[in-house]
């Protein structure tokens, strides 16, 4: 029997602590005043001490580091700055996490250690190494929590920080975010810098609240104006245009996921979030009689990451440009695509199987869309499911927007995983 035991545990009714709130409300409490990042930090740290063991979660914990950076934010709040993410302590991806951190630590936001990454020789990138052995699925211990931002993942979704950092070549962030139940945003390719020769590779965030993974967007992206703790943005009087695709036309995804992912786009159609293009009359597009069919992404990005791969040079441009195409001509006619995010639940310590948990995400490191995986619901094996939206180039924004009044419909999402 698989052991469905809590990851780690808390008084019954408590409240989260500070550290395990919103990053928004802990940086407007820290720049009211109302709260020191130390003690932040200091309850971060503690947190991690009592409950990192049963998760390993993180590779490495920066204890007297993270103290000297938080008074370092008390500092910079006493002297009047402007700090839009003040004493918010974070998760950083990997020992080498911070050298791509600096406008986040320079928004006040304190590292208060590595997350765990697959270890080498790992055959598969789907759970972690971190201090106390392979990093565990928050919601089931038997499983993992998704890779290789699994430490990210796995101590967001247990309240450890509100917020870590991430990268996503294949679906990195928004794969581990659907299986920990948590918001993993994956930013549009070629944005920001990045050391990944083949530009598969994007930054990203994981966040228990969109509106933190818009706090960290605006950073990111320039836009220091703080965000206060505030309702769910409300649906536009025109709810956005949206495409639902199970499969992307080319996918298998387990019948159970797609349940779960269909039912709240359903639900997202009926609040006026979104609104559905009518699938029953096919959404044409140039090339196609399908709602959307994509060629399959796999032979052109493994070829890619593996110069040996069987792909000629040729057949990896085919596939790119006619995906290329046929996405231009949806994001022509509709703002947003939504699918499962992972085709499978959360699978055993034991590995993938026969079947990529990338399927419905790495079409989009390819074509360098954004795109976000928000909570869906449950699986019949009581782990989270996640409901990817993908938008056009550059819109991050208003994909956010969506993503915020979709929290306020399937939401909001527990501070913590229900099962700590």
């Amino acid at each position: 029997m698989p052991d469905r035991s809590p990851t780690t545990s808390e008084e019954p009714g408590s409240q989260p602590p500070i550290s395990a709130r919103s990053a928004v409300s802990i940086a407007s409490a820290v720049r009211a005043g109302t709260v020191r990042a130390v003690d932040v930090t200091t309850d971060a740290l503690d947190r991690i001490e009592r409950l990192d063991r049963a998760l390993s979660a993180f590779a490495e914990v920066w204890d007297e580091r993270a103290l000297e950076c938080a008074r370092e934010v008390d500092a910079r709040i006493d002297a009047g700055e402007h700090l839009p993410l003040a004493g918010v302590p974070i998760g950083v991806k990997g020992r080498h996490g911070l050298r791509t951190a600096g406008p986040l630590l320079a928004a006040g936001c304190v590292p208060v250690g590595a997350t765990s990454v697959p270890g080498p020789g790992t055959p598969w990138q789907t759970w972690g190494a971190g201090r106390y052995g392979r990093t565990v699925n928050p919601w089931r211990r038997d499983r993992t929590p998704g890779g290789s931002s699994a430490g990210s993942a796995a101590a967001v979704g247990a309240g450890l920080v509100p917020l870590a950092t991430g990268n996503d070549g294949a679906g990195s962030v928004r794969i581990p975010a659907a299986w920990c139940g948590v918001v993993g945003l994956k930013v549009t390719n070629g944005r920001f810098p990045t050391t990944d020769p083949t530009g598969l590779m994007a930054p990203g965030v994981l966040t228990r609240r969109v509106a933190d993974a818009a706090a960290y967007w605006g950073v990111m992206a320039g836009d220091t104006r703080p965000r206060t703790p505030e309702p769910a943005i409300p649906p536009e009087p025109a709810a956005p245009t949206a495409l639902w695709s199970p499969d992307l036309g080319f996918a298998s995804p387990d019948p159970e996921v797609v349940a779960v992912a269909h039912a709240a786009t359903v639900r997202l159609a009926e609040a006026g979030v979104v609104r559905l293009v009518d699938t029953e009359h096919p959404f044409r597009l140039a090339d196609t009689e399908h709602p959307l069919r994509l060629e399959d992404p796999a032979p052109a990005w493994l070829a890619l990451r593996s110069p040996d791969a069987d792909p000629s040079p040729m057949a990896t441009v085919h596939i790119r440009a006619v995906n290329d195409r046929r996405l231009a001509a949806l994001f022509d006619r509709t703002r947003l695509l939504l699918t499962p995010t992972a085709p499978t639940p959360p699978h055993g310590h034991e590995g993938p199987g026969d079947r990529y948990s990338t399927a419905l995400t790495w079409a989009f490191n390819l074509s360098g869309h954004p795109a976000i995986s928000i909570p869906a619901g449950f699986g019949p094996d009581g782990c989270p499911v996640g409901l990817h939206l993908v938008a056009a180039h550059g819109r991050e924004a208003p994909l956010l927007a969506v993503a915020e009044a979709a929290e306020g419909v399937l939401g909001p999402w527990t501070a913590t995983c229900t099962r700590i």
